[in-house]
């Protein structure tokens, strides 16, 4: 067990002979960031009256807070009260921890008063507030190490299912930091100059006190093969006054390609300069497109046949299809193995800026089934 070092910083003082407190603090010059437990000890000293409190750290840019806990032994003319914090630095230098204190008064004949109603009639507490100015802690905080990511003692794990996948296919990939100290969550896990597409998810945070577990859920994905950089997170152990590394080695990913020529446009490799009829293509696709939707529905008037109960309805849906997006959607949720080709082809030119022609890629679909 290590003993702390408790520093009275504000010895006890008198209000007003009514009251006096106590306010310490567990170290006086931590390290940014670096947990640090206060306590305030309030305990009445004029028994005529019945005391309360109120009592809250002042919101900061300079350092974050959380309430620990209240242990309260109160009489009415006899109030003690132990507030316990918890206080992270956010700034190195001097910083100033403020304060707000709120002492109510009231009497024997109030407090009987406000317990002589019934469940319906509940009668109010009648006190006397007056605030209280607490002087500020002072603190002085001590700056990390250039380049520092996370303040305490943790450590790394992470989980890759597999190292093999396909083009455009996503690859789970999940690491976890757990440890003691400022909470771990960083804004990046992967290394900033990578050409992998990512996909990335809220970190999963539990957290109790000092103590954290975090999880930081991803995915990622590529083309072709590629070799996955180290990780390294660079921490500092203000107990050790050391800085150490939380370490990923490099992963090796095979990636099997997929052959989308003939469906997705080769936009850094275009084809020789040639006479442009694309034009009349598409005037000619139009008027064939309305001749055909003149036909149809002519047919549909005059000979009012249903649809066959045999066709497939899958062909509809397809075919009722107007983004790529909206396709992909559609084929995941058969969950066919025979679509799988198909979805990368869609994900390819929705996440990897590739193009294709929704009208002819649909056609080959419905041929496929």
């Amino acid at each position: 067990m290590y003993k702390i070092v408790i520093f009275l910083l504000l010895i006890s003082i008198v209000n007003s002979e009514d009251f006096i407190y106590d306010i310490k603090v567990d170290k006086s010059n931590p390290y940014l960031k670096e947990p640090i437990f206060l306590t305030l000890e309030l305990n009445q000293t004029n028994k005529d009256i019945v005391l309360l409190f109120n009592f809250d750290i002042k919101k900061s840019s300079d350092y974050s807070f959380q309430q620990l806990n209240t242990v309260e032994k109160d009489s009415y003319h006899n109030a003690r009260v132990k507030y316990n914090y918890l206080i992270y630095p956010l700034k190195d230098g001097k910083i100033k921890i403020e304060f707000d204190l709120l002492k109510r008064v009231t009497n024997d004949d109030s407090v009987a008063y406000s317990f002589s109603g019934d469940r319906d009639n509940v009668k109010g507490l009648v006190t006397k507030d007056s605030k209280v100015a607490l002087p500020p802690l002072e603190l002085n905080i001590k700056p990390l190490p250039k380049n520092t990511l996370l303040v305490g003692d943790f450590n790394i794990s992470y989980n890759i299912k597999k190292h093999q996948a396909k083009a455009y296919e996503p690859l789970a990939f999940q690491v976890k930091i757990d440890g003691v100290g400022y909470p771990p969550i960083l804004n990046s896990i992967l290394p900033k100059d990578t050409n992998l597409t990512i996909f990335k998810e809220k970190p999963i945070i539990k957290s109790y006190r000092t103590k954290h577990n975090i999880r930081y859920p991803m995915a990622i994905s590529n083309t072709q093969s590629f070799i996955l950089k180290p990780i390294i997170i660079k921490a500092f152990n203000p107990k050790t006054q050391k800085s150490y590394n939380l370490t990923i080695p490099k992963q090796k990913f095979k990636i099997e390609k997929v052959d989308i020529a003939n469906l997705v446009d080769k936009t850094n490799s275009p084809p020789i300069l040639k006479e442009d009829y694309s034009w009349l293509y598409s005037f000619l696709s139009y008027i064939v497109v309305f001749i055909a939707g003149y036909i149809t529905a002519y047919s549909i008037k005059w000979k009012k046949k249903t649809i066959k109960s045999n066709d497939n309805p899958l062909k509809a849906k397809i075919e009722e299809c107007k983004s790529e997006k909206e396709l992909m959607q559609l084929l995941i949720s058969t969950n066919s193995k025979r679509f799988e080709d198909n979805i990368r082809v869609l994900e390819s030119a929705l996440y990897k800026n590739g193009k294709i022609d929704l009208y002819k890629f649909k056609s080959l679909i419905i041929g496929e089934i």
